[in-house]
Order: C-alpha cells, then sequence, then structure tokens
C-alpha cells in the first residue's frame, strides 16, 4: 500500500506542470476579471452577449483540438506547456479550463443576481489563483485532494473579494455575512473538486452563489435584512434577444 501511495503521489507530480507555468496560466487566469469588472460597468446585456459568443468559440476550439490532427497539433504546441495532464488527453473530450470558465461565467450571468454573480466568478478568478500558488509553494498539510493552506489562501482572499464587491456597489452589511459563508464553502469545494469529480471552474462559482443565495434567505427569515429583495428569485432570467 506504502509503496503504491508513493507511487500515485510520483505520478501526480509529474503530471504538474511547472510553478513558471502555473504562474503564466494563472496570470491568463486573472485576466478573467475584466468579466465581472465590465458586468458591473455595463451590466447583462452587453456582457452576456460577448461571453455568449467567447464560450461558443472556445469549446469549439476545443473540440477540433481533439477530433483534428493538425489542429491540434498547433494547439499543444502553442498552449501545451501551459495545459494539465487531463486536458491534453486525446483518449475522450475533456474542456479545458479556459473553456469552464467561461461556461461559469456565461450561467453565473444568465442565472445569478448581479452582486452574487460578480462575487462568486471573481472569488472563482482571486480565490483559485491564490489557492493554487500558495497551495503548490507552501502547502504541506493535506486536506481532501489539497492542502489546508492552499485552503486557507482560497478562504482568505475570498473573503477580502467579498470586502471589496461589498464597499464598491455600496450593498448592506449582510452581503458580507453571506458573502463569509460563501467564501468558506468554497473553499471547501475546490479542496475536494478532484473527489467531486467536477471542474472547480464551475463547481466554485456556483457553490459560492447557491451559499450566499441560501445566506441571505436564511437571514431573512431569522429577522435580519437581506441584500436582495426578498422577491429575488435564485435563478435570475435574463432576455437574450440578439
Amino acid at each position: 500500500m506504502m509503496v503504491r501511495n508513493k507511487t500515485n503521489a510520483k505520478m501526480q507530480k509529474q503530471a504538474e506542470i511547472s510553478y513558471t507555468n502555473e504562474l503564466l496560466r494563472k496570470a491568463i487566469h486573472l485576466s478573467s476579471l475584466s468579466i465581472p469588472i465590465v458586468y458591473a460597468m455595463f451590466g447583462k446585456q452587453i456582457i452576456f452577449r460577448l461571453i455568449f459568443i467567447f464560450t461558443i468559440v472556445s469549446v469549439v476550439l476545443d473540440v477540433l483540438s481533439h477530433k483534428n490532427l493538425r489542429f491540434r497539433q498547433l494547439y499543444l504546441k502553442l498552449f501545451g506547456r501551459l495545459l494539465r495532464a487531463h486536458e491534453t488527453r486525446d483518449d475522450r473530450l475533456l474542456l479545458n479550463g479556459a473553456s469552464w470558465v467561461l461556461i461559469a461565467a456565461f450561467l453565473c450571468i444568465l442565472f445569478l443576481p448581479q452582486s452574487i454573480a460578480i462575487t462568486a466568478f471573481s472569488i472563482l478568478i482571486v480565490s483559485d489563483t491564490a489557492a493554487a500558488l500558495i497551495g503548490r509553494k507552501l502547502g504541506r498539510h493535506k486536506f481532501f485532494d489539497k492542502s489546508v493552506e492552499g485552503t486557507a489562501a482560497f478562504i482568505i482572499s475570498a473573503i477580502g473579494v467579498v470586502v471589496a464587491v461589498w464597499f464598491i456597489l455600496n450593498l448592506d452589511i449582510s452581503f458580507v455575512y453571506a458573502g463569509i459563508v460563501g467564501a468558506i464553502i468554497g473553499g471547501i469545494i475546490e479542496a475536494a473538486s478532484i473527489r467531486l469529480k467536477m471542474d472547480d471552474n464551475l463547481s466554485i462559482p456556483l457553490s459560492v452563489g447557491l451559499s450566499m443565495w441560501l445566506a441571505d434567505w436564511f437571514m431573512f427569515l431569522i429577522g435580519f435584512s437581506g441584500f436582495l429583495d426578498i422577491n429575488t428569485p435564485l435563478f435570475e432570467p435574463l432576455d437574450i434577444g440578439f
């Protein structure tokens, strides 16, 4: 058993991209913060149309990279060093992180109230980056599939995001309380993402968004004023007419 565990750990380490490439990957990841910024400045209609187009393009490119040999060779030449092992598999179609980020943005904008969508997606970008970089560099103690150190970095940075959004959007203090709940739940989901068999670029914002909405609803039930109107639905429909 000990030999097998050591072998699995060695294989996992070999499958990881280098820390330098991890930094570059996360720098690209951080550029996705432009999505909630544009959303906050210009509203749903503009950002939804942009994300819809970008998501379709990204998924199509992902499919082509698995189905067309020449395109796959070019794709791996350009981006191969930034891709994780499962993203380069040719025996099954698995979307890469960029496609999942865009799908997550699409779903958040389409269904969630604006303040929750902006927060949940920003936490994905900022806190997933913090967890990955701190976890790989300083992680020593295992927590689910990740490390205590990485998860702590996730939660602390997520709370920072919540406070920043609360201040910028001038929301009720209950938003911070709900956001702390979302930050903790999001950190746990991120740490357990492998065993959940769900890409954390999707599971993090959805779990944070759902947790914040439920926390706001609970606060209303026990007599506190929430940051959402009580009639605000969990999934907020959008007029998607082009």
